[in-house]
Order: C-alpha cells, then structure tokens, then sequence
C-alpha cells in the first residue's frame, strides 16, 4: 500500500530523530559507550559526564530561543548533530582536554537539536496522535541504543562509537526530507503572553518532572554501579522494561485515561530502591530491579512526552515548550547525579544509600499530590477542548448560551470565545474574524475580566467544568 505524504513525512520525522536520540543515548547522556571509552582509559568518570548533562540541559532549555521558526529549527537540528560528529572524534585518542570541550559543545548543541524537534513533531504528527509518535520515538532510539550498547560490551567502544555516529547522517538524512515553510516569527509580546500565562502549566509540569527524575540520576550512580561486574546482560536487558513499558502504553487506547498508570510507576520506584536495598547483586537480583526501575522509566517518559507533545497545539515557539520541558527531565537527572556521586564518596554502604535515595522518592510521593492538583486543570481542559471540538455547531452554541457569567459579553467576544474553545491561537483567532491580533487581545482580556479568570486554562474549566457532554 502506497503511503500518502502525510503519513511518510511522519515517518521521517520519527525515523529521523530516533536515528539521532540514539547517538545521545548510547553516548553522550550517559551512554554505556562513553563510560566504556572512559574504563579504556582509566579516565575518572564523573566530571566527564556531569559537564555533558550540565551541557545538554542548557541546550534544551535554550534551544527555543534560538529556533523560531521550522526552517531555522531544520537548520539548526544539521548543523548541530553534523558538529556532534566532528566534536567525538577525540574519543578515539587518549583523553585530553579535547574530551572535555567536545562533551561539552556536543553536548548543549545536541540539546538545541532536541528542542529543535518540537517543530515538527507538531508539524507532521496530528495533536490527537503525538502520544504514539513520541512512543515510536523512544522504542525505536532505544532498540538501536541496545544494539550499540551489546557492540560496545560484547566487542569494542571503538566500533560502538564508529556505530553511533553513522547514525547521525542518517538522521539528517530523514530530517532533511521533510518540507519545511517559512512562519512568521513571534513578537516579544508574544512571547511573554506565552511564556507567562498561556503556558504557566509549562512550568507546574516542569516541576513534577525535575522531582520525579531525580530518582533516575539516582539510578545512574547508586544501582547501576552495584552491577558492573554484569556487563554482558546490562548491555542488552538494560532497556528493555522500558521499552516493554511504552508498547504496553502505546497500545492503550487514546480515549481510555492513564492517570493511574503514574501511581503504578510510582510504586515501581519505591519497591526498585526496597529490592536494591534487600537483594543481592545477582543476575536474578539485577533482572528483578532493572526491570521494575526501568519499567517505571518508560511510563514517565511517555507520560510527560505526551503531554509536551499536545502542549505544542498552543504554542507559536514548539522549540521552546519541547525544550523546556524535556531540560526538567535532564536537570532532574543531574541532580540525582550530583546527589549519587555525593553519598557514594562518603563511602556509604549500599544499604543506606538505598534508604537515601527512598527517603528522595517519598518526598516525590508526599509532593505528588500537590503537584496533582496543579495538572489536573491542565489535563481536564484538554479534555474540555476535545470534546467541545467534537460537538456539532449547533451543540456549541447552546453551551455558550446557557452560562450566566456571559449575558454580558458581546457577540464579537463570543465568537472569539467560541474560537477560544476550539483551541485556536491568537493568529488563528484574527485570520477566522479578518481582525488583527492586538484586537484578539483586547477581546481576551474583557472576557477574562467579565468571567472573573486570569488565564485560558481557567477560563475553560470555569465555562465547561459543569457541562454535561453527550
């Protein structure tokens, strides 16, 4: 069966990033290849890896800066992941000094690429489709990082490294075959409407993932380590709980809710850290804690992946949500990092590190509630503008008429409120009225004044909360 453009240009997009992450995750961010080029060498590991996470949340978070439109987003992804080739070449050598440039520059470059992508996983994935995209995404980066990390363990770094980077072309490759056209940049007043109010989820979100990774830096130097001497089953088995995690996700459902899937990998962190604590470093042992600690990995990354992804649908900058969101995954880690390298060389036995690191995620369980509370109008409203965009026509007006709270309002404020609850931007509001953006504007702030609400979230849970939708 032929594909049609939409579907292949979907494709590319994942195929092509995947190709990417890979490289990242089998060698820049931790990756088994770098830590075994720095075993090779008898090179001291932790500033090596800590600089390159350091490098790559700054990337992330700043990517969308810089990318602000696809072409520039395209641009940027080549360039950038082109350097990252150049820039690993002195991993081959002895280490010098070029290592620690080259981590560094490669490793908040490779951020800004990662960012970059946010483009067009909103261009080439519908909104209702982006969770499977970004589960695609993650599945396939990981297999191909398995089959990097089996060459490194079972025959050489060299030729592991020699693997992760032809996949950089190949990536480029893909990228480079998709369309891409010119969007208007953002104003700086667009810009601080959406970085301070339409997006203020961003940032609660953001914060849940920060506390919840810290588990994951936690895992790098405090349960992996333990189990070194078992290099032949970690190279392979190491991902795939979590792979197994997002395939049992991806194949759930779109309208079914996954909300208690999160308690679960909650409850997976806590009993990885109790069996770490209680076992022993057996192969059993390993197999028992890999999979519950990893298995809890793949249902958060998906989780807030996800919900990046159906973030982008509000936002004129997918760089700078994407990047944003995703640099509280890796300064999450670091700090777990910092906190594991830490107690490690307090020279601690691994019973009470294993009690630390559980004292870390009750915090996270006691701070999960709050951070809840924050999510869920953000979560609800999604829901409230999918199904209002379901409605016909004639079922949208009635639930405009029938609220009170907006007798008041004129009927050029409705419209725009009706346009509102569609989920369209301020742009996309003015090109349906043939009005310019600053009167979008001044219509949103005299509704938000009349319905007593500060920003679109609230505004949305307020008119529909109450509604019963058929």
């Amino acid at each position: 069966m032929k594909l049609t453009k939409s579907i292949a240009y979907r494709i590319y997009s994942i195929v092509g990033f995947a190709f990417i992450f890979a490289y990242l995750l089998s060698f820049l961010f931790e990756g088994q290849v770098l830590y075994g080029l720095l075993d090779h060498f008898n090179a001291d590991a932790s500033l090596y890896i800590t600089g390159a996470i350091a490098a790559h949340f700054a990337g992330l978070f700043t990517g969308g800066f810089v990318a602000k439109t696809t072409v520039s987003a395209r641009k940027m992804m080549i360039f950038a992941m082109m350097l990252c080739v150049f820039l690993s070449i002195p991993f081959f050598f002895s280490p010098s000094l070029l290592w620690a440039v080259g981590l560094i520059v490669a490793g908040y470059v490779s951020g800004c690429a990662v960012a970059a992508w946010g483009f067009f996983l909103k261009a080439f994935t519908p909104k209702n489709e982006r969770l499977r995209s970004c589960a695609d995404v993650l599945i396939l980066s990981n297999l191909l990082m398995i089959a990097i990390n089996v060459t490194s363990a079972l025959w050489s770094p060299f030729a592991a490294l020699s693997i992760s980077l032809i996949f950089i072309p190949l990536g480029c490759i893909f990228i480079l075959l998709l369309p891409v056209t010119q969007e208007s940049k953002t104003t700086s007043s667009d810009k601080r409407n959406a970085l301070f109010r339409r997006d203020y989820p961003l940032w609660i979100l953001a914060l849940f993932i920060f506390i919840i990774t810290i588990n994951s830096g936690l895992m790098y130097h405090v349960i992996n380590p333990a189990f070194d001497h078992l290099n032949e089953l970690v190279s392979w088995y190491w991902a795939v709980p979590y792979i197994l995690a997002l395939i049992v996700l991806r194949s759930i459902p779109l309208n079914r809710k996954r909300s208690s899937v999160l308690y679960v990998g909650m409850a997976m962190i806590m009993a990885a850290f109790i069996a770490f604590m209680l076992l022993g470093r057996k192969e059993t042992d390993y197999l028992i804690v890999d999979t519950l600690m990893l298995g809890a990995c793949g249902i958060f990354d998906l989780f807030w992946w996800s919900i990046l992804g159906e973030m982008l649908a509000y936002t004129n900058n997918p760089a700078k949500v994407f990047g944003i969101g995703l640099s509280a995954n890796v300064f999450g880690v670091l700090c777990g990092g910092v906190l594991g390298i830490a107690v490690t060389s307090a020279g601690l036995p691994g019973a009470e590190i294993a009690v630390i690191a559980l004292c870390v995620v009750c915090v996270t369980l006691v701070l999960l509630p709050l951070l809840n509370r924050q999510l869920v109008l953000l979560l609800k409203s999604h829901t409230y503008l999918a199904a209002y965009d379901n409605m016909s026509r004639s079922q949208q007006t009635d639930i405009i008429h029938q609220i009170k709270t907006l007798e008041s309002l004129t009927e050029r404020e409705k419209d725009v409120l009706q346009l509102i609850l569609s989920g369209k931007s301020n742009r996309e509001i003015a090109e349906a009225l043939y009005i310019s953006e600053n009167t979008v504007k001044t219509h949103i702030r005299n509704i938000f004044s009349k319905c007593d609400v500060s920003s679109r979230v609230e505004l949305v849970s307020t008119l529909l909360k109450n509604q019963t939708v058929e």
